[in-house]
């Protein structure tokens, strides 16, 4: 074969791999996303809050909420969160070393409300080991871990909550993000986005087994195994897709509640998303590398194909990066 008819094929290959492997992909995520529907959702549409097997009962959950420069945010999302209508739980608040009058805020707030507890840090130390810190504060073995500017919905804990009472081997349970802010044009578009593609994501992903990640605002955890594999990694850009990985790689599930809602604040402006946006990405390519030996450990087999797909969306864009530069 001539250099020139093989950089031919090269190039017609990379054309198609841009146009198809979006395609595919798609489609995938639409069938496994309606697989999803018919499986786990059609039945419990109209459910208020799920129905408890006999011998089952509604055991305590910790809700933790890590802090940093929230201000008056904190006492929105604090409210919401007291006001939950799950029968049993508590709320801890993190203070992650602000700066600002959030302190005072939390504490304030304490003093009127039993269920909250407050978690001072003197020093920023991030989210991870904030959660962390909330987490070894906690009573429950459930918890429930939000932004300090996500409104829970009132029964938000209980669809979360349900599938860790029921199955043992179930470690986390990501909730459903509805966008808040709509008032922009950027808000509204991504409205559609966590409305239709970040769902229907999700459920595909369920469907076939495994997810990339949980939602980094709202998820449900059972503590014991946040234990076994070292709770949130602080090195970690993204430590929500870190800890799916983690728990994952050691046996755990992880699934999807798309009843649980919970309402949050995203970027209006093209520079906060940007900012946003690269730092997820350079979260998974963080990831990716991290967990990359998955794919020669036989026992492992069952996150191949999600490490796979991982692979080939981070050849897609690079692909599209090269495309772009060859046309310029």
């Amino acid at each position: 074969m001539s250099p020139h008819v093989f950089w031919q094929s090269a190039w017609h290959f990379l054309i198609g791999y841009i146009f198809y492997y979006p395609l595919f992909m798609s489609t995938l995520w639409i069938v496994g996303a309606i697989y999803f529907y018919f499986k786990n959702e059609k039945a419990i549409q109209a459910d208020l809050i799920p129905k408890l097997r006999e011998g089952e009962q509604w055991d305590g959950v910790s809700i933790l909420i890590p802090c940093f420069n929230e201000g008056q945010n904190a006492v929105e999302t604090i409210t919401y969160a007291l006001n939950v209508a799950y029968p049993d739980f508590e709320v801890i608040a993190i203070n992650d070393g602000s700066s600002d009058n959030t302190l005072e805020i939390l504490l304030e707030l304490a003093r009127t409300n039993p269920k909250l507890k407050v978690v001072n840090l003197a020093e920023n130390q991030g989210k991870a080991l904030a959660l962390q810190a909330g987490a070894l504060m906690a009573k429950n073995d459930y918890l429930v871990c939000i932004d300090g500017d996500a409104l829970l919905d009132r029964y938000c804990v209980h669809w979360m909550v349900k599938h860790l009472i029921r199955y043992p081997h179930v470690a986390a349970v990501t909730g459903n993000p509805r966008i808040r802010n709509r008032t922009t044009l950027l808000g509204k578009i991504q409205v559609g986005e966590f409305s239709s593609i970040v769902g229907m994501s999700k459920r595909g992903q369920r469907s076939f087994g495994r997810l990339f990640t949980v939602s980094g605002v709202i998820t449900g955890f059972r503590k014991s195994s946040l234990h076994e594999v070292g709770y949130w990694s602080p090195d970690m850009l993204t430590e929500d897709i870190d800890i799916t990985w983690k728990l994952q790689r050691n046996g755990w599930e992880v699934r999807f509640a798309p009843k649980a809602l919970v309402w949050i604040l995203m970027p209006e402006t093209i520079k906060g998303l940007w900012k946003q946006r690269l730092r997820w990405a350079m979260g998974g390519f963080q990831v990716m590398f991290e967990n990359f030996k998955v794919l020669f450990a036989p026992k492992q087999t069952h996150l191949w194909g999600l490490m796979n797909a991982l692979i080939l969306s981070t050849l897609w864009a690079y692909s599209m990066v090269l495309d772009f530069l060859v046309w310029i």
